[in-house]
């Protein structure tokens, strides 16, 4: 059985105090770790922006970690991605402000719009709803120690399952924090965890949630 085949991008807005490979070199370092899976980084500086034709021909998942440069992304690698993903059956991770991911907005044909955002660093309760989601695959409830809510409504077409949800602003607020659904042959996966002034993306539980979610992607 192959390998599956992962991009996992940034635009390489995070700061480097926290991530100094980025987001996408500290996932993409935790997944090569784990068996079956293969993963280079890619980023919005490279040729073709990092995913060119050939790149994408040649992935299974394209992990996508976006910040205040979405608007850089041309039509044309919009296009090659949401082609790829619904004619081919290549998967599509969007990371936490990824919401506003170009690519994303273009499959779901949504907005991708939250209420609310606020930065207050209190911790996030992230709640297992749905435990027979592969993606949930040993997985348990656990607290982000600092974190940015969201506020919902999250205005996206109604996804196929919802697999986390959070608690925030001392229980107040309740956001989808694992959101599912399939676009033409493939699936996309949009995960909103993870402020990148906050090491997030090293804690365990959710780096076993990116790699579970790229292995659900990957099926085709």
């Amino acid at each position: 059985m192959s390998n599956t085949r992962v991009i996992a991008w940034s635009e390489r807005s995070e700061p480097e105090a926290v991530y100094p490979e980025g987001i996408n070199g500290a996932l993409a370092e935790y997944l090569n770790s784990q068996p079956g899976i293969e993963t280079v980084v890619a980023s919005l500086a490279e040729p073709d922006q990092g995913v060119s034709e050939e790149a994408l021909a040649a992935a299974d998942v394209l992990m996508w970690f976006g910040h205040v440069r979405h608007g850089e992304v041309s039509a044309e690698t919009v296009e090659r991605v949401c082609r790829h993903v619904r004619e081919r059956g290549m998967g599509y991770l969007a990371l936490h402000s990824s919401h506003f991911a170009l690519p994303l907005k273009a499959l779901l044909g949504s907005s991708c719009a939250w209420r609310a955002y606020v930065e207050d660093g209190k911790p996030g309760h992230i709640r297992v709803v749905d435990p027979t989601h592969p993606i949930a695959a040993g997985v348990e409830d656990f607290t982000i120690p600092k974190e940015e809510w969201y506020g919902e409504p999250f205005e996206v077409p109604e996804p196929e399952a919802v697999i986390l949800e959070g608690t925030y602003n001392d229980g107040v607020e309740v956001a989808r924090d694992a959101l599912v659904w399939t676009i033409g042959q493939g699936r996309v996966f949009y995960f909103r965890p993870g402020h990148e002034t906050y090491p997030i993306y090293l804690m365990p539980e959710v780096r076993r949630i990116i790699e579970n979610g790229v292995r659900w992607l990957a099926e085709r």
